[in-house]
């Protein structure tokens, strides 16, 4: 399924997930507070000069190294003034970025939840029609009755296709579609450009970092493990879980990602993290016992469904690791040549398991609808979850895992009339908390400073607009005075 190829984690208030080891936020003594990382933090500059109000003039450095002044523009007030600013405000670089976020979110969202309902469906019993159907089958009633009992078929309900790995790599085949769907953008942009330059691009890319032929290989084959591995423990859950239970427990996989990149990446240490790591393993365990131990299948689905989160996380740290910084062609590049060797040397496997009799699926019968519906949905969560970074914050993209599992909720109350409560509704609630901590910036106490202060200074400003600024001539400060209800100063 969708695996990010980034190991940052995106924060709430700083969606790009960038390693900066600066602060974002800059605390000054004056109290004001400028933040520039993100939608939703604003520039200001603390050394900008203060606007001039009413006609003044302000100097400016002529070319000849003369100083002239000129007269100050006046700012726009009224009504058309406020206009202008709101359109700016809205139609900004930031409120743009946060449009696509938003669509993106809904898309990631909805092709999560459908490739996800579509495995699922594959693993659930149909309607098998016997063998005789013209004519009704004649049962003796009794062993010492004569009269014959007419006995209606009735249908039977099977399950045909028991393959987790087929579909694993069936799946893993439509990667190679990244780089062709990555050519055609790019052809739709620069026209002039052919495919073999496309590519040498991205080759001299990873010839830079230090690549050679034997090395890229070696490790594009061990990322494909990865890749199938973890696909491979998500669809086989799906077996025994519901999609929802699944999804929940993927989801997790941000809190992997978070102690993997403290360990490998030395990535800075946040003790609100761990305490979310805490969460989502206390929601972990409720999932897991929360149809008992003793015959349940369900403790080994969790285990399942948990190993593919921790395998995404090895996959997305190692990736940053190993490759750095990639660009959308070696992006692009690394999933095709993922899906050309799971093509080439995983098929002999998928034959063996086949004539094992470990996985049953019958070919007259196979669903092939639902199959390529789930082949192009997981195909559209990965390339949103590698590409859309160009659009928006790497937010957005990593809120669709949390936000696809009440839409799965939603779809299997009303397919399956699933329920959730008691340990199940109480473990998956831990689990999302878990994720919105796991999200919380580095400096978040800093944040935390910043509203308080803002606060207090409006509780200053509401007192402050009944006060009137007197001079005091012995100290040489201004006090203020309150102001009586007939408007002297006291």
């Amino acid at each position: 399924m969708s695996a990010q190829a980034g190991g940052d984690i995106p924060t709430i208030f700083n969606p790009g997930g960038g390693r900066q080891r600066a602060p974002s936020v800059v605390v000054t003594e004056e109290g004001g507070v400028g933040v520039a990382n993100g939608p939703f933090g604003h520039a200001d500059s603390i050394g900008s000069q203060p606007e001039s109000s009413g006609g003044g003039a302000t100097a400016t450095g002529g070319g000849d190294g003369v100083v002239t002044t000129s007269p100050a523009t006046p700012a726009s007030g009224g009504l058309a003034g406020k206009m202008k600013s709101c359109s700016t405000s809205v139609c900004s670089r930031s409120a743009r970025k946060i449009y696509f976020g938003i669509w993106v979110t809904v898309c990631v969202t909805a092709s999560w939840v459908g490739a996800t309902h579509c495995i699922k469906y594959l693993y659930l019993g149909r309607p098998r029609e016997p063998e005789t159907d013209a004519d009704p089958m004649l049962l003796p009633a009794g062993i010492n009755e004569v009269n014959m009992t007419a006995i209606q078929p009735v249908h039977v309900y099977s399950v045909t296709y028991q393959a987790p790995f087929f579909t694993t790599w069936f799946v893993t085949n439509w990667t190679m579609l990244f780089f062709p769907l990555y050519y055609l953008t790019r052809l739709s942009n620069r026209r002039c450009e052919s495919i073999f330059d496309i590519l040498s691009e991205s080759i001299r890319d990873f010839r830079d970092k230090g690549f050679t032929a034997v090395r890229f290989m070696t490790r594009c084959s061990l990322f494909c493990i990865l890749w199938v591995g973890t696909n491979y423990m998500y669809i086989m859950s799906l077996r025994i879980l519901p999609a929802t239970d699944v999804m929940a427990l993927f989801a997790t996989n941000v809190s992997f990602v978070y102690l993997l990149s403290w360990v490998i990446l030395h990535e800075q240490f946040v003790g609100i993290r761990i305490m979310a790591v805490i969460i989502c393993d206390t929601g972990v365990a409720l999932l897991a016992y929360m149809d008992g131990i003793t015959g349940s299948p369900t403790l080994g689905g969790v285990v399942l469904a948990t190993s593919a989160a921790a395998a995404s996380a090895v996959y997305k740290v190692l990736f940053r690791k190993v490759v750095g910084d990639a660009t959308y062609g070696q992006v692009a590049l690394f999933f095709s040549l993922i899906g050309m060797l799971n093509a080439a040397f995983l098929w002999p496997l998928c034959l063996g398991l086949f004539l094992l009799g470990t996985e049953t699926l019958h070919w007259e019968t196979l669903p092939w609808p639902a199959l390529l519906a789930a082949s192009c949905l997981s195909l559209v969560a990965n390339l949103l979850g590698n590409f859309s970074v160009a659009l928006t914050y790497d937010l957005f993209i990593t809120l669709g895992l949390i936000t696809a599992v009440p839409v799965s909720a939603a779809l299997d109350v009303v397919l399956y009339d699933a329920s959730f409560e008691g340990m199940k509704l109480a473990g998956m609630i831990l689990i999302a908390v878990g994720f919105f901590l796991v999200m919380f910036p580095d400096n978040w106490p800093d944040y935390i400073t910043r509203l308080l202060r803002w606060s207090r200074r409006s509780r200053r400003g509401s007192q402050s607009s009944h006060r009137a600024p007197v001079m005091d001539y012995r100290t040489g400060y201004i006090r203020s005075h309150l102001r009586s209800p007939s408007g002297r100063v006291r």
